[in-house]
């Protein structure tokens, strides 16, 4: 879920430079930041603070470090249709939500339409005149025929899934190819080659020798599966984009251009005290309610980077550390309650269960991640000698009374999300009537107003924001499919198996090697899904129970955003704050340890792992849930080397195994992981308090 960055600029929100008026055809840009921190002001003590980022700069490096393609800015009567278009299809899955359209109708049509704006928004080649190249309006074309063929007569069409007529093997041949294009212009060439390397697996699978051959299956066999049924192209991934996602993209729109982005990095800045580890505080809690908005690793961390990069270094916080920082608060809003990522509908719908489930899975590891992230800004502040950074040098004017008094109905309809769903509502109905909730709390105050001009933009700015993910979905489900037609997943899973002979941590090892090895190459979504259908069922083979299987997948997918080699997130970050790309990539991998080591807690203990994804007896949830905030503890002090003052390699040593057993649930690993605890303590605090005791000669 990536739907535009969020508008931002200094002041109240919402001021002159409002949300509205930054909007481009590919949804929101950055407001220019207020003339105070301009490059080259002064600070109070006449330190020069660094740069920010103005409009340009700051979507240039969204654009640079996202996996997602660079639209083109279109002009004239083709700009008034993409903006058409897309407030269209807004329309549309909000209808759909209050009148169900038949899935076979409204996802073909939802796909013809996210197509449709995908070749007119991203062209074959940049020409920068604003006009549309022929070739990609006959693209454009070609994307209504292939979806309005299967509606004119969808109830025919869907019974000759068994025996399709030459038209229909055309026509499917056609979409596939559309959509292996469409995806190449919005996220790359490598999820498209995968997929044309299965097609041809699929197609000619019986030259292969061995288990992993087939009988190969015809042009006609295939395109029955991908195209006319609802097993590949309109299968549960692109019905996933077509309803949650892009549902929840609207209700980001609608968010940013009320202004409740601005309000949530006020309210940031103003909640965090004014102590040396403040600034980076305020960042990760200003990082993680705009990611609720942007749903983007990236985009948050480059639109945080552009405004809390000056507070950061004038609290004491060198480039490296700075850019930490912004990335893991950035990516936890991704693993975090109450929206999550993309994956985690999926994760819902292909496991059968609601989605407030898959949030309350969720809720006891983004307890641990963000007090392991505070944690380390503690320990961080006193080793880089923190400054506690003056209000007035901070974003918020307002003191955090005010904004709450005059702005904080921004919360209410995240409150109401998650309050509509644990009565009952579904989440399609839930998140519908935050949006209404939304759009009808922005006439509280006339600068937060979602006018006529400003709900038609973010109408646009939801369903633009979906394309790259309508598009990676759709050629998911053309992978998923060919694995369900030649069984080429269960043979994926059994080599895993294999591999490990049959023994469950070099399993889950290599399962996480698997997902790292393909967020390297592909979106979070597109990696969840493939990751699913390949080592899903190996894990559940050796015992893990499939909710914990599919969570640790969605959290190594999302964690790829900040894995070596590539790191998009640090590697922005970087950009931003002009640190060392690898240094940076490396201090964030040692803020975001617990969210890599977490996910391997709940698979590896069959039994009771599951307690930390908060299934089970409530007290045994509760123990499990403490003993990993004292795991945290200790795994931050042991790897941060420092408790109340500098550790030793002693303690330190004591600390590390200490975090292994408190993580791994369980009553006898509970208790030697305590005592480890209190040993490394109680020798810290001999060791300080010594020569303070004393006598003095």
């Amino acid at each position: 879920m990536t739907p535009p960055p969020v508008p931002l600029s200094r002041g109240e929100p919402n001021d002159d430079r409002s949300a509205a008026s930054s909007l481009s055809h590919e949804g929101a840009v950055l407001d220019a930041v207020a003339p105070s921190s301009e490059p080259g002001s002064r600070l109070r003590d006449g330190e020069e603070s660094p740069p920010t980022l103005d409009e340009e700069k700051t979507q240039a490096l969204i654009e640079e470090y996202e996996s997602e393609g660079r639209a083109q800015p279109l002009r004239g009567y083709w700009r008034y249709l993409v903006g058409a278009l897309a407030a269209g299809l807004s329309v549309y899955a909000l209808y759909a939500t209050r009148n169900p359209v038949p899935a076979q109708i409204y996802r073909t049509s939802f796909l013809g339409v996210a197509l449709v704006l995908t070749f007119l928004l991203y062209p074959l080649r940049r020409t920068g005149s604003g006009r549309l190249a022929p070739w990609d309006a006959l693209l454009a074309l070609a994307a209504v025929a292939v979806a309005a063929y299967p509606i004119l007569d969808y109830q025919e069409f869907v019974r000759r899934a068994a025996r399709p007529t030459d038209l229909d093997v055309l026509l499917g041949v056609a979409t596939v190819l559309l959509v292996l294009e469409a995806t190449r212009r919005t996220v790359g060439w490598i999820l498209p080659v995968v997929a044309v390397a299965l097609v041809a697996y699929g197609r000619w699978g019986d030259v292969l020798p061995g288990a992993y051959g087939h009988k190969g299956y015809g042009l006609d066999r295939m395109v029955g599966s991908l195209y006319i049924s609802l097993e590949g192209l309109f299968g549960v991934p692109i019905d996933v984009a077509a309803t949650f996602i892009i549902l929840f993209t609207i209700y980001g729109a609608v968010l940013e251009f009320s202004g409740a982005g601005k309000f949530f990095l006020d309210v940031s800045f103003a909640a965090m005290g004014g102590k040396g580890a403040s600034a980076g505080r305020t960042t990760t809690l200003a990082g993680f309610l705009l990611g609720t908005v942007s749903g983007s690793g990236v985009a948050t961390t480059v639109t945080l980077g552009a405004i809390a990069w000056p507070l950061l270094k004038r609290a004491g916080y060198d480039r490296e550390s700075g850019g930490a920082v912004l990335s893991a608060g950035g990516i936890g809003a991704i693993l975090s309650p109450p929206t999550l990522g993309a994956a985690a509908f999926l994760i819902a719908e292909l496991l059968g269960i609601s989605y407030l489930d898959v949030l309350k899975m969720a809720t006891i590891p983004t307890i641990l991640y963000y007090l392991s992230i505070f944690l380390m800004i503690e320990l961080d502040a006193r080793r880089l000698e923190g400054r506690a950074v003056p209000g007035e040098v901070g974003l918020a004017v307002l003191p955090l009374g005010t904004l709450m008094k005059r702005y904080g109905y921004h919360f209410s309809s995240l409150i109401a999300i998650v309050g509509l769903m644990v009565v009952g509502f579904t989440p399609l109905t839930a998140v519908f009537y935050a949006i209404v909730l939304a759009f009808l709390l922005s006439f509280v105050r006339r600068d937060t107003a979602l006018t006529p001009r400003r709900a038609f933009r973010a109408l646009e700015a939801g369903a633009l924001g979906t394309l790259s993910v309508a598009a990676t979905c759709a050629t998911a489900g053309v992978i998923v499919g060919i694995f369900t037609l030649t069984g080429l997943g269960l043979k994926m899973s059994d080599l895993i198996v294999d591999l490990a002979g049959g023994r469950l941590f070099p399993a889950v090892f290599l399962t996480a090697l698997a997902v790292w090895v393909l967020g390297l190459a592909v979106p979070v979504t597109a990696s969840y899904i493939i990751a699913a259908a390949i080592t899903a069922p190996a894990l559940t083979q050796l015992g893990v129970p499939e909710v914990a299987a599919h969570m640790f997948i969605f959290y190594y997918a999302v964690l790829s955003e900040v894995s070596p080699p590539t790191a998009l997130s640090p590697f922005a970050a970087a950009a931003i704050t002009g640190g060392n790309p690898f240094k940076t990539m490396m201090v964030t991998w040692k803020y975001t340890l617990p969210a890599f080591i977490v996910p391997f807690m709940f698979t590896l203990n069959r039994d009771d792992g599951v307690q930390l994804l908060a299934i089970g007896d409530p007290a045994d949830v509760v123990l499990a849930t403490l003993t990993a905030c004292l795991a945290i503890v200790a795994l931050v002090a042991g790897v941060g080397g420092r408790l109340l003052q500098p550790a030793t390699w002693l303690e330190r040593a004591l600390l590390l195994p200490a975090a292994g057993l408190l993580l791994y649930t369980g009553p006898r690993q509970d208790a030697f992981g305590l005592a480890l605890l209190i040993a490394a303590v109680a020798l810290h605090l001999m060791r300080i308090r010594g020569p303070a005791l004393r006598p003095s000669t």
